[in-house]
C-alpha cells in the first residue's frame, strides 16, 4: 500500500511570504464577523480592503511551490490564494477575497472570506480527507496554530485514523521541502 500524504496550512505558510497572521493583526480579526459586515458596511469593506492590500503582490513561497511539486492534496485556512498561484488544488476551508469588482458589495458576499458567525461549506469536505487517512498515512500540519477549532478538530481525526502528524511551525519556507524530500525517500 502508498503512503498518502495530506497537507494542513495555516497563517503560518505564508507568514514568509509577508502576509501577516491574523494573530499579528487582532485590529483586523475582530472585524471579521458577518454582525460586523452586517452593520457597518463601509468599515467592513475598508478592512477587505486593507486585506488585499496587504496580499497584492505576495507571492508562493518555497513551502508553497514544494506542496504544488510534489502534487500534495492541501487544506487551508488561508484566504490568500497563494496555493493556487504555486499551483496547488487546495480545499480552501474560509473562502478567499472579493474580485476587485465586488469590493462596493463585499459586506454582502459569503466565502469571499467565510466570516465569523457563517457557514464554512468546506469544512465537511476536510473532515472527509482526512478520515481518508490510514495508518501508513502523513498529516503534514503548516503555520496552523491551536487556536481554531477546525485545526484541533482535524488534527484529532489524523491521530484517530493513525496517520502520522508532522507539525512545521517554524521556518515553512525551507522545513517543508525538507520534510517532504525526506517523506519520498522512504
Amino acid at each position: 500500500m502508498n503512503m498518502k500524504i495530506l497537507a494542513f496550512t495555516g497563517a503560518g505558510i505564508s507568514k514568509q511570504s509577508n502576509i501577516p497572521t491574523f494573530m499579528e493583526r487582532p485590529d483586523i480579526r475582530e472585524k471579521l464577523f458577518r454582525s460586523y459586515a452586517s452593520t457597518h458596511h463601509e468599515e467592513y469593506n475598508e478592512v477587505i480592503k486593507q486585506l488585499k492590500v496587504n496580499m497584492n503582490g505576495a507571492k508562493p513561497n518555497d513551502a508553497h511551490v514544494a506542496l504544488a511539486e510534489y502534487n500534495i492534496p492541501v487544506i487551508t485556512m488561508n484566504i490568500d490564494g497563494l496555493h493556487k498561484s504555486a499551483g496547488s488544488d487546495a480545499l480552501e476551508l474560509h473562502g478567499g477575497l472579493p474580485e476587485d469588482d465586488e469590493m462596493d458589495i463585499a459586506y454582502s458576499l459569503y466565502n469571499k472570506p467565510v466570516l465569523y458567525g457563517d457557514p464554512a461549506p468546506n469544512y465537511q469536505k476536510a473532515y472527509e480527507m482526512v478520515y481518508d487517512l490510514e495508518s501508513d498515512d502523513v498529516f503534514i500540519v503548516i503555520g496552523c496554530s491551536f487556536h481554531t477549532t477546525i485545526a484541533c478538530d482535524l488534527r484529532e481525526v489524523a491521530k484517530g485514523r493513525g496517520a502520522r502528524i508532522i507539525e512545521i511551525q517554524d521556518d515553512a519556507a525551507h522545513n517543508v521541502r525538507k520534510v517532504l524530500e525526506e517523506l519520498m525517500i522512504r
